[in-house]
């Protein structure tokens, strides 16, 4: 008897899904993770604490580092500042011809306050320089003799950029237009400020470098000692199955904290001296009759200093245990 077509219809194979690892247990394993961070870096916190002698030796050493050249940089900052609120150092005098009429005065006065690089200008007039000079000569008698004046008019421009380039541009400009006689700007004790003054950044840079290093040179030699006093704990956690990366943890976090602790010294050591600079400061402000205010640390640059610090101290640990961890294996 033939069999029906639905018999010899084959049953397709029954597939079972193999079982999706669930999200549950991903965010459980994350949260396990973090869990244990947050133990090991509070842990750490507290053997920094319960060493407070020695901890306080690494923090002041790794702070005096780190101020050191924060306090120049602000020093450096303070003094630009100053000498860009110098009104004088950046007025440019233009002397005009002797036959230069009053209509050819403003003329040239209104053409120079549309230029894009000149903030504002002052016209002197040749009557107005004649008496200035009556006055502040002493020779009155003598001057109101003379049949013509023999000074010219003079027009100072005040230019709205500090770089010494782009006023040296503008002079040369300025010395180019019709009924000018001469043109005087003080470009030499500029351009030895200037100098100094990138000297003196190049190498608070350079300092700054070379006590980063030690930062973390300090750290890292302060994580090496405390690896050393505890490997036979480090034996005993490798032997059950800690990986390096998990015997590392601890010490990371060490570095880290050492770093902070020392930048958050070094900010209070700067605002210190600051306090202590404010008074002498703002007197010698006040003899050149400036509005000069002192540039202190904002809570943005703090915020960097911290973050560096602890970059530092935990690139120092990173550096120590990179070397002397992989040593220390169970026999």
């Amino acid at each position: 008897m033939a069999a029906s077509p639905k018999a010899t219809k084959r049953k397709k194979p029954h597939i079972v899904d193999k079982p999706k690892r669930s999200k549950h247990v991903k965010s459980g394993v994350l949260s396990g993770l973090l869990r244990n961070h947050q133990h090991v870096a509070v842990d750490s916190l507290d053997r920094l604490f319960s060493t407070a002698g020695a901890s306080i030796l690494t923090w002041a050493m790794i702070a005096i580092a780190v101020a050191l050249p924060l306090f120049l940089f602000l020093v450096l900052q303070n003094l630009q500042q100053f000498g860009s609120n110098i009104d004088e150092a950046t007025q440019i005098s233009i002397y005009m011809e002797l036959d230069t009429s009053e209509t050819e005065l403003l003329a040239v006065q209104n053409s120079l306050n549309s230029h894009p690089t000149i903030s504002s200008t002052n016209l002197i007039s040749q009557s107005q320089a004649l008496e200035e000079f009556q006055a502040l000569s002493g020779f009155g008698d003598v001057l109101s003799g003379l049949n013509e004046n023999p000074l010219p008019a003079v027009i100072v421009v005040t230019p709205n950029s500090g770089f010494l380039n782009q006023v040296r541009a503008l002079v040369e400009e300025l010395g180019s237009l019709n009924k000018v006689d001469s043109v005087q700007y003080d470009f030499d004790w500029l351009q030895r400020l200037d100098e100094i003054l990138n000297l003196a950044q190049r190498l608070t840079l350079m300092l700054g470098v070379l006590l980063a290093f030690g930062v973390a040179l300090v750290v890292g030699n302060t994580v090496r000692l405390a690896i050393e006093n505890r490997r036979d704990e480090i034996v005993v956690v490798k032997l059950v199955g800690g990986t390096n990366s998990y015997v590392a943890r601890p010490f990371l976090y060490t570095g880290l904290w050492y770093g902070v602790g020392g930048g958050l010294l070094a900010t209070v050591l700067v605002m210190s001296a600051q306090l202590v600079m404010q008074g002498p400061v703002s007197q010698l402000a006040g003899l050149y009759d400036g509005d000069f205010v002192l540039i202190k640390l904002g809570l943005s640059d703090i915020f960097n200093v911290l973050l560096l610090c602890g970059f530092l101290g935990w690139f120092g640990a990173w550096l120590s245990v990179l070397r002397h961890l992989r040593t220390i294996e169970p026999k």
